[in-house]
């Protein structure tokens, strides 16, 4: 089963981790295609879990998989070892979401489907798992930026530094979109 090894190791990727996987890497954009196989396969389970909480249902979180593992066949060249390879696929992931998005978005369907899946989803006995997804939801709905924020401090517990290096600006950036993001939300619920 694809992941087994990564989630044995915990939720934390180590440096030891980090630089396994800045082995593999390096090794598969050598034309390796046995590490590149490794890569995905260590990789599947963190790329399924991230593309899940930005879009908020399986079935486009396995869309945004699909896509992240056919595109990095084309763009693990891209990567220059300078990030750690978690931050650098953070930024894969998310820009994988971003296409699926503004897709969705073309087609005017987005915001519907998302509040249909949420509702169809929400047994009415579950209050609070009612308001948990019409939080995350809303959150969905922010500007990309602050989304992106949000969902990171708090969907995946990153430190604020960590956000800035996955989204490529500063730690201040990153306390503003998290502010913005919460005065939006206030209105919004």
């Amino acid at each position: 089963m694809p992941g087994v090894a990564v989630a044995e190791a915990g939720s934390d990727i180590s440096s030891s981790k980090g630089e396994d996987m800045k082995a593999l890497a390096r090794a598969a954009i050598d034309g390796d295609r046995a590490a590149f196989a490794n890569l995905i396969e260590a990789q599947y389970d963190f790329v399924f879990a991230t593309a899940f909480k930005w879009c908020g249902n399986r079935e486009d979180a396995e869309d945004v998989t699909q896509d992240v593992c056919v595109k990095l066949a084309r763009i693990l060249k891209t990567y220059d070892g300078r990030a750690a390879f978690s931050s650098w696929l953070y930024r894969v992931v998310i820009n994988a979401v971003h296409d699926l998005q503004r897709f969705r978005m073309r087609q005017a369907k987005q915001a519907r489907d998302l509040r249909e899946t949420a509702m169809a989803q929400i047994a009415p006995s579950q209050e609070q798992s009612a308001l948990t997804s019409e939080l995350w939801a809303a959150v969905r709905a922010l500007p990309d930026r602050q989304r992106d924020a949000m969902l990171l401090v708090y969907g995946e517990e990153k430190t604020h530094a960590q956000v800035a290096e996955i989204m490529e600006c500063r730690e201040s950036t990153v306390s503003f979109h998290i502010h913005a993001a919460k005065k939006t939300l206030k209105k919004l619920l």
